[in-house]
C-alpha cells in the first residue's frame, strides 16, 4: 500500500501513527531535532526517538536512529524541544477531578463575600433540589482567613442542598439544606474519626464536618448516572493529556474503576490507569479483575489504599506534639485505624495475598505507626518483592527516616503541597517540626524510593509546578525566593525521575516504561524549553506541546485546548 504525507512537522507524526494498512501494519516515525532526556542511566541523552507501533524502535544519535527506520518513515522535526518519557503521576483523585472541573470552582475565593457569590451565581444556574458540591475552598487564602459557616450560604442556596469540600478533602462545609437531608443536629454523635463543628454558644452545627463525619452527608447524595461518570472521567483524561501525563494512578474506589473498564472497552482511554480501591473493599477484586484483560496495557488494579490520619490543613493529620495553634488538639485516627489493632489486620492479609498497599500518613505520629506496622508485616510475612507505598510522607520524626530505606518503601510524595502549605504550615506545627516536613532530600538519602505526584485536585494536575516546586521549594505566596528549608531541595534530574522512572517502579513496570529505551512503550512527552539547559527558573514557562501514548498521539497544543 503507497503512503502518502502531506507536510512535515506533527501532521506527518498524526498521520504516521495510526494503522494505514489493511493488515495492520504501523509505519515507523522518527523524531528529531530534539534534546532527549531517556531516563536510561547508561544513555541519558540522545537526538532522536524512533517509533515503531506502541514500541520506542531506537533512541540515540540521529544518523543512528535514522538507519533503523524504514524508508517511508515519516520525520517529524520538533524545533529544539525536549524529549522526556511521559510522566506518571503517581497520586490523584482523578474522576472526582473531572467532576470537580464540572462544578462549581471556589479555589480562587479571596474573602466570605467572595465565596458567597460564587455558589450564589452557581446555585441560580441550578434546578431546585440539584446538589452543590466539590468547590474546593481553602479559608487559608480568605482575607481574613477563617472557616465558612452554613449561615454563609443558607439565604442564597434555599432550594439546593450544598457539600462543598476543602481543597484537601478533609473538610466539608454543609448548607442548613443538606444538615437536614442528612439528619444532623445539635444532639447528632460524633462518629469516631470524625468531628462535627458546632458553635459554642448554642451548640448547633455550624455545617463544618471532618472526615468520617463527612460521610453523614455524602451518603445521601445522589450517585451520579454513567452517562455523568463517562463525561467527568473524559474531562479529566484530556486535561491529563494536555500537561504530558501519560500514566497515572488514581486512589479510587471499586465503582471508578468500572467506568475505566466502560472507557476501556470503547477504546477511549489516552492515558494508562493504575487504580488503587480501599483497603475495605479487598473483597471485590477479584470480581473487578475478571472483567479487565490483565494484560491490556491500559487500565489495571493497582493495590489497595489505607488512611492512617487525615491532612494539616484540616487539622486531623496526627502529631506525637499538639498543635501549635490548638494545643488542645493532637490530631484523629482515621475511621480505617479502629478499632486499634484493625489496620495491622488488614494489611497482613493484603500481605498473605501478594498485594501492594498504599497508605496515606501525614503527621509524625501516623508515619511512625504505619512504619511499624509495615515492619511487623513484614516481619512475620513470607519475603518478597512488596513495594509497599507511604501516601504524602509529610512530617517525619527525625529517627524515622532511616526506617523507610531499612524497609524498602517508596514515599509516595506531592512536591506542590510543599510551596502551597509552606505558607502557614509553620504556625501550626511550629518552627522545629517544619524542619522535616516534606522532607524530599532526607526521604531520597534514607533509601526510599520518591515517587511523585500531584494528589489532583488538591494540588494542580500539572508535573512540571511538582518539579518546579520540588526544585526550588519557593512557597506561592512569594516569601521564600530561596526555598522554604531549602536544604530539602532535590536536583532537577531526581524530580524528573519523581515523575518518570520513579513513577514506574511503583507500578512495577520499570521494564515496559518510564524511561525511553528500546522495546518499551512509546509513551514520551515533548516541552517547548529545555528546562534542563535553562534551568529551573525556566520551568513555569515550559509547556507540553505534545503527548504520545503508545505512540498515538493523544495531545497536540495547536490543535487540542482544555476545556477549562
Amino acid at each position: 500500500m503507497k503512503r502518502i504525507f502531506v507536510g512535515l512537522g506533527l501532521a506527518a507524526l498524526l498521520a504516521a501513527m495510526v494503522v494505514v494498512s489493511s493488515g495492520g501494519d504501523m509505519l515507523d516515525s522518527i523524531l528529531i531535532n530534539a534534546k532527549v532526556w531517556t531516563g536510561n542511566p547508561a544513555q541519558p541523552w540522545a537526538e532522536a526517538v524512533a517509533i515503531r507501533g506502541d514500541r520506542v524502535l531506537a533512541v540515540g544519535p540521529a544518523s543512528e536512529v535514522r538507519r533503523r527506520v524504514r524508508p517511508e518513515a515519516a520525520t517529524i522535526d520538533l524545533k529544539g524541544g525536549l524529549v522526556l518519557p511521559g510522566f506518571i503521576d503517581s497520586h490523584t483523585h482523578f474522576l472526582n477531578g473531572g467532576f470537580s472541573r464540572l462544578s462549581i470552582q471556589l479555589r480562587g475565593a479571596r474573602s466570605r463575600e467572595d465565596f458567597i457569590g460564587r455558589i450564589a451565581a452557581y446555585a441560580k444556574k441550578l434546578d431546585k433540589g440539584k446538589w452543590i458540591l466539590n468547590g474546593d475552598w481553602d479559608q487559608t487564602q480568605f482575607d481574613p482567613p477563617e472557616l465558612p459557616r452554613r449561615e454563609w450560604i443558607d439565604a442564597v442556596t434555599p432550594d439546593n442542598p450544598v457539600f462543598v469540600n476543602r481543597m484537601d478533602a478533609h473538610m466539608g462545609l454543609a448548607n442548613s439544606l443538606a444538615l437536614k437531608i442528612s439528619g444532623i443536629t445539635k444532639g447528632t454523635p460524633v462518629p469516631e474519626g470524625g468531628e462535627i463543628f458546632k458553635d459554642p454558644r448554642t451548640g448547633e452545627p455550624t455545617g463544618i464536618l471532618k472526615d468520617a463525619a463527612m460521610d453523614l452527608v455524602t451518603r445521601h447524595v445522589p450517585e451520579p448516572s454513567v452517562k455523568e461518570k463517562l463525561r467527568a472521567a473524559e474531562e479529566a483524561l484530556g486535561l491529563a493529556s494536555s500537561f504530558g501525563v501519560t500514566s497515572l494512578t488514581d486512589m479510587a474506589d471499586a465503582s471508578t474503576f468500572e467506568v475505566y473498564q466502560e472507557l476501556l472497552k470503547q477504546g477511549r482511554l489516552t492515558c494508562r490507569l493504575s487504580v488503587y480501591i480501599p483497603i475495605t473493599e479487598a473483597g471485590l477484586l477479584e470480581r473487578l479483575k475478571s472483567g479487565t484483560p490483565l494484560e491490556n496495557g491500559y487500565l489495571r488494579i493497582g493495590g489497595l489504599k489505607g488512611f492512617v490520619d487525615g491532612s494539616l490543613g484540616s487539622a486531623t493529620a496526627l502529631f506525637f506534639e499538639p498543635y501549635a495553634d490548638n494545643p488542645g488538639s493532637t490530631g484523629i485516627f482515621n475511621e480505617m485505624m479502629l478499632p486499634e489493632g484493625t489496620m495491622d489486620r488488614r494489611i497482613q492479609e493484603a500481605d498473605r495475598a501478594g498485594l501492594q498497599v498504599a497508605v496515606h500518613a501525614i503527621g509524625d505520629r501516623a508515619n511512625a505507626i504505619l512504619l511499624d506496622i509495615f515492619g511487623q508485616a513484614i516481619k512475620v510475612g513470607s519475603p518478597r518483592d512488596r513495594r509497599w507505598r507511604v501516601e504524602h510522607a509529610q512530617h517525619i520524626r527525625p529517627s524515622d527516616f532511616e526506617r523507610f530505606g531499612h524497609l524498602g518503601l517508596i514515599a509516595s510524595v506531592q512536591p506542590y503541597h510543599a510551596v502551597d502549605d509552606g505558607r502557614w504550615a509553620e504556625k501550626k506545627i511550629g518552627p522545629e517540626r517544619i524542619k522535616t516536613t516534606y522532607a524530599f532530600r532526607s526521604l531520597l538519602d534514607s533509601g526510599a524510593v520518591l515517587v511523585f505526584g500531584s494528589d489532583w485536585t488538591v494540588a494542580p494536575l500539572d508535573p512540571l509546578t511538582g518539579i518546579y516546586a520540588a526544585v526550588t521549594r519557593r512557597t506561592i505566596d512569594g516569601r521564600n525566593p530561596r526555598g522554604w528549608i531549602p536544604e530539602q531541595k532535590i536536583t532537577l534530574e531526581e524530580a524528573v525521575r519523581g515523575y518518570t522512572t520513579g513513577g514506574a517502579y511503583a507500578e512495577f513496570a520499570e521494564k515496559e516504561k518510564g524511561s525511553l529505551e528500546p522495546g518499551k512503550l512509546a509513551d514520551l512527552v515533548v516541552l517547548d524549553k529545555n528546562i534542563f539547559d535553562l534551568g529551573p527558573d525556566s520551568i513555569p514557562q515550559a509547556k507540553c506541546v505534545l503527548s504520545i501514548v503508545g505512540g498515538r498521539v493523544v495531545y497536540e497544543a495547536h490543535k487540542t485546548v482544555p476545556s477549562r
